[in-house]
């Protein structure tokens, strides 16, 4: 998935937690599910940057020799660039892209 085109902002964004609450009734259980998906979220960026820089990974065991590559430095810069996870999971939140289920409250329904 490409973060970037996300239309999650940058900086932190104050929410109207009411508003994000509806759905499940319950603030804390909003924010584990924003949590969870935040904690994916992040873990794909990190797999998909660790994959970028093993391209330029050295396997050398002089520490004197330190190379800057132009193109690792403007991966690096690119994902430091992007939406934090935490921003980019409350965003989908609110559009209605993340899908969540609670087992004890299907539980208690039959």
């Amino acid at each position: 998935m490409d973060y970037r085109r996300s239309k999650a902002p940058t900086t932190t964004v104050t929410r109207d937690m009411l508003k994000l609450c509806r759905d499940t009734g319950n603030v804390y259980e909003t924010l584990m599910v924003i949590a969870k998906r935040a904690n994916q979220i992040s873990s794909e960026i990190k797999h998909d940057l660790e994959k970028k820089l093993q391209e330029f990974a050295f396997y050398n065991d002089n520490l004197e020799e330190v190379f800057e590559n132009r193109e690792q430095i403007e991966i690096s810069r690119y994902y430091e660039k992007l939406p934090k996870p935490t921003l980019i999971a409350a965003q989908e939140y609110e559009n209605g892209k993340i899908y969540y289920r609670n087992p004890l409250k299907e539980k208690s329904n039959l």
